[in-house]
C-alpha cells in the first residue's frame, strides 16, 4: 500500500484524482483502507477497480478473466470452477467496463497514427444479426477503437471514426477500408475543425490536410476471391504510397492487418465463433467482451510482428503507452484517474475557506 502513488476517489472531493500531494493516508493495513484528509473519507484500496467489492480472490477473477479473454466459453468456466453461471457473467461485465475505462484513458489519445485500417465483424447473436466494427493503426498494431450496433449503417461507421478521431494528432493520415461508402463521408465529416473568422454566426469546419483514403474491394465468386480492385478516394498515389510504405514496409494497400486481427477477435470471443453455440443474448455481453479481449491484446498480449522492435513487445509498448508487458491482474487493477474537481459556480462573493480550496487543489 503506498499513499503516494494512490487519489482520493470521492467525487465531492477537490482533491480527487491528485496523486503525491499528501493528503492520502493509511487508514488500516488489515482492511487494505486509506484515509483522504481534505474530505476525511475512507476507501479501500480496490475502489475504482474491477475487484472492487468482490468477495472471490483478485488471483481467481484474473485467472478467469484470462480464460475468456483467451476464447474459453462461459460454460466450460462454470464447470471448471464451480462458479454459477451468473457470478462469472458479472465478472466479464466488471472487466469489460474497466477495460472500456482503461482503453479510452490510456489509448484514445493525440498521437501520430500514419495508418488505420477498419473493418467489420458480422456476428450472430441469438435470434438476429449485430455488427462489430473495429479500427486499428498499422505501425504498432494497436486495437484503437470498437463499436457494436444492430444495424451496419452510418451510424455505426460514425461512432467508430470518432472514437478514431481521439486517438489522433493533427498528422498526415491514411485510411483503407473495404468498399463500403459510409466510411468516405464519416471520415470527411468527422476529421475536420471549427475555421475562427469572427464573423457571427456557427463557424466553417475545414477538412484536416493530408488525411487520404483508400479502398480495397474485393470480388467473390462461390466464397472465393476472383478479383481485388484498389481505389485511392483522397490524396495522391504518391503521398498515399509514401505513408503506406512508412507504417507496413513493402507490399501494396491492403485490408491484411485489420482481418488479422478479426480473426483474433474470433478466435478469443466465444460468441464470435463461427457455426458456434455461444450466442450473444445482448448488445451489452458483445461489448463487454470487445473491450477486455481488445484491452488484453493491446496491453498483455506479445505480438510476433513486433519482433524488429524488442522481444516481447505489445502493441502499447509499440506505441509507447506502457514500458512492459502487464499481466491481466495489473490491468484489472489499473486506477484510472478521475478528472479534476472544479469549484461551483454560485452567485455573490466567494468565501475565504473555498478560495483556499481553490487556491490549493485548483492552481
Amino acid at each position: 500500500m503506498d499513499p503516494a502513488t494512490t487519489f482520493c476517489p470521492n467525487l465531492a472531493c477537490p482533491a480527487r484524482g491528485q496523486t503525491g500531494q499528501g493528503n492520502i493516508g493509511i487508514h488500516s493495513c488489515k482492511d487494505k483502507r486509506f484515509l483522504c484528509t481534505e474530505c476525511h473519507k475512507t476507501f479501500s484500496a480496490t475502489k475504482g477497480t474491477a475487484f472492487y467489492r468482490l468477495r472471490t480472490s483478485a488471483e481467481t477473477v484474473s485467472l478467469v478473466m484470462t480464460l475468456m479473454a483467451h476464447g474459453c466459453p462461459l460454460q466450460a468456466i462454470v464447470v471448471a470452477f464451480g462458479y454459477d453461471e451468473r457470478t462469472v457473467a458479472s465478472w466479464l461485465a466488471r472487466a469489460g467496463s474497466h477495460g472500456q475505462a482503461v482503453q479510452e484513458h490510456l489509448v484514445e489519445q493525440p498521437r501520430a497514427l500514419g495508418q488505420v485500417q477498419a473493418d467489420e465483424i458480422r456476428v450472430k447473436a441469438q435470434g438476429s444479426i449485430v455488427w462489430m466494427a473495429l479500427a486499428m493503426m498499422v505501425s504498432t498494431r494497436l486495437w484503437l477503437a470498437g463499436e457494436v450496433s444492430a444495424h451496419r449503417d452510418m451510424a455505426l461507421i460514425r461512432q467508430l471514426i470518432e472514437r478514431v478521431r481521439r486517438c489522433a494528432a493533427h498528422r498526415a493520415l491514411l485510411f483503407c477500408t473495404d468498399g463500403l461508402c459510409s466510411y468516405i463521408r464519416a471520415i470527411r465529416e468527422t476529421f475536420r475543425d471549427p475555421q475562427s473568422t469572427g464573423a457571427p454566426g456557427r463557424p466553417r469546419l475545414r477538412p484536416w490536410r493530408n488525411i487520404c483514403i483508400a479502398q480495397v474491394v474485393k470480388r467473390y465468386d462461390q466464397r472465393r476471391v476472383v478479383d481485388v480492385e484498389r481505389r485511392i478516394v483522397d490524396g495522391t498515389p504518391a503521398r498515399v504510397e509514401t505513408l503506406r510504405r512508412r507504417s507496413q514496409g513493402d507490399g501494396v494497400i491492403n485490408t491484411a492487418y485489420i482481418e488479422r486481427l478479426n480473426a483474433t477477435f474470433r478466435a478469443r470471443l466465444a460468441s464470435l465463433t463461427r457455426r458456434g453455440r455461444a450466442l450473444a443474448r445482448r448488445t451489452l455481453t458483445l461489448q463487454h467482451g470487445m473491450y477486455l479481449i481488445g484491452t488484453v491484446y493491446n496491453f498483455c498480449t506479445p505480438h510476433a510482428s513486433l519482433a524488429h522492435v524488442g522481444g516481447g513487445t505489445t502493441p502499447a509498448m509499440a506505441a509507447g503507452i506502457t514500458d512492459h508487458c502487464w499481466t491481466v491482474r495489473e490491468l484489472l487493477s489499473f486506477h484510472v484517474p478521475l478528472p479534476c474537481w472544479t469549484p461551483p459556480s454560485r452567485r455573490g462573493r466567494r468565501s475565504q475557506a473555498l478560495q483556499r480550496v481553490i487556491t490549493r487543489w485548483c492552481v
